[in-house]
Order: structure tokens, then C-alpha cells, then sequence
């Protein structure tokens, strides 16, 4: 492993969210959008969200094999984001709390150019970084897909947010039908140095809608797992409301 260990980075997906966010409509892991929304940062949407394939990868030539191999092993993830929560949620039944070892490394950019320079032992990545991985032969050896929901704005219109939904509902059954025409807008979001290095032809269809509730049950039992492993300030727990977070 590279000496030049990147230092820790401790602002993510919910600090951004609860500073605002530019956008009617915004995306999270629904850890982090239902404790934005438990603070009236917004309100969590409750008729769809999205389910996004992510791992922990190691180096190929990596000693690690299984996920009981992790335990003390720093591993990099985005802080108060997805790659957090799904780190710890993948990798509980398999090591004690005191055996996981997470690294707050930055953006998803970031951890896949860490792992790749060796300078972190292991990364948990989704999205394209999650197909860079893969086919740059690194190893997945612990799946952490997780939830994604959405955040709307105070200042959203309701009757916009319905043709926004209705045409991605479209979007997705084109995707389930034919993927192929539309993976070249991967390179949309990858930086040039890490699009150079992969075929995005070669990459899966990632992150897939789901038109189901976020229902009350979901959203409690989140609330009680993110307090199970103190993921929240005193002020998000104390004003955690389904009625209030979610809208149905």
C-alpha cells in the first residue's frame, strides 16, 4: 500500500443536503435523505426510490478474500453517505462494531482513484466506480447495494414532481428493455483520467427505480438502525416524524 494515506474527509452527501441543495429534486442513500428530512431540510418522496448496486472491493493481489478478513482493515468510504451507511449495514453481520474500521475518503471519485493507487486496502463503491472496479479486475468480496431516496425542495411543484416521476418511470422500462444505447452517458460522470481506463460498453445498468412506498415501517426502522449505531445528532432524533419527513 502507497505511504501517501489520504487524510480523513468528513463532509457528505447529508451535510450537503442540510446547507441546500440547488434542485427541486435531489438523490441520497434514503439513510441520509431521511435524516435531512427529519429536520425539515426538505421532505423525503414517498411513492418511489431507487435501488443501487455497491461493494467493498480489494486489490486483486489483496490477502483479503471475505469479509471477516476486514476486521481492523481501514475501509474507505464517503462521509454520512451512501458508501457509509451500506459499508456498516454489509459488513455487521460479519464483524463486531468494534472491528469496522471505516476511512472517511472523500468522493466516490476519490476512493476509486485511492484504490487503484493502493493507498487505501479497501473501498466501498457503487455506480460507475462500482463497474470501474470491477473491470479493472479488482475484487468485490462483501455486497452492500443499498436504497437511495429522494429529496424534494420547500419550493417544489407538486404538478412538476408528477411529470418528473411519470417520465422517469418511462426512462426505466427503456432502460429494463435495452440498456446499451444509453451507457455511454456514464462518461457524463466519470473525470477523464478514470473514463480512459474503462469500456463503458462493458458496464451494467446501475441504480434502478423502484415505484413502490417508502412507507412508515421502512422509515421508522431506518430511524432505529441509524440510533442503533449513533448516526444521529441529538437534534435529528428528537425531531424524526414520518408525518412530517415523508410525503405520501
Amino acid at each position: 500500500m502507497a505511504d501517501d494515506q489520504p487524510g480523513q474527509i468528513q463532509h457528505g452527501a447529508l451535510e450537503d443536503m442540510s446547507e441546500g441543495r440547488s434542485c427541486d429534486v435531489s438523490s441520497a442513500c434514503h439513510w441520509a435523505v431521511n435524516a435531512a428530512a427529519a429536520t425539515q431540510h426538505g421532505r423525503m418522496y414517498g411513492h418511489a426510490y431507487s435501488l443501487s448496486p455497491a461493494g467493498i472491493f480489494v486489490a486483486p493481489e489483496s490477502g483479503y478474500s471475505k469479509p471477516e478478513d476486514l476486521a481492523g482493515a481501514e475501509v474507505a468510504v464517503g462521509y454520512h453517505s451512501g458508501s457509509h451507511y451500506s459499508a456498516i449495514q454489509g459488513l455487521e453481520p460479519f464483524l463486531g462494531r468494534d472491528q469496522i474500521n471505516l476511512r472517511f475518503a472523500g468522493t466516490p471519485h476519490d476512493r476509486v482513484r485511492q484504490l487503484i493507487a493502493r493507498s487505501v486496502p479497501a473501498a466501498n463503491l457503487f455506480g460507475a466506480q462500482f463497474y470501474i472496479a470491477e473491470q479493472l479486475g479488482f475484487r468485490k468480496i462483501v455486497d452492500t447495494t443499498f436504497m437511495m431516496g429522494f429529496l424534494l425542495s420547500a419550493q417544489t411543484d407538486m404538478a412538476d414532481i408528477g411529470k418528473y416521476f411519470n417520465a422517469l418511470r418511462r426512462a426505466q422500462a427503456e432502460l429494463d428493455i435495452e440498456p446499451e444505447p444509453y451507457k455511454h452517458y456514464y462518461t457524463r460522470e466519470m473525470p477523464a483520467d478514470l473514463a480512459a481506463k474503462v469500456d463503458v460498453r462493458r458496464f451494467g445498468p446501475g441504480e434502478r427505480i423502484v415505484f413502490e412506498p417508502y412507507t412508515r415501517e421502512l422509515y421508522e426502522r431506518t430511524q432505529r438502525w441509524m440510533e442503533l449505531w449513533n448516526l444521529f445528532t441529538p437534534e435529528q432524533a428528537a425531531q424524526s416524524r414520518f408525518e412530517e419527513a415523508v410525503l405520501v
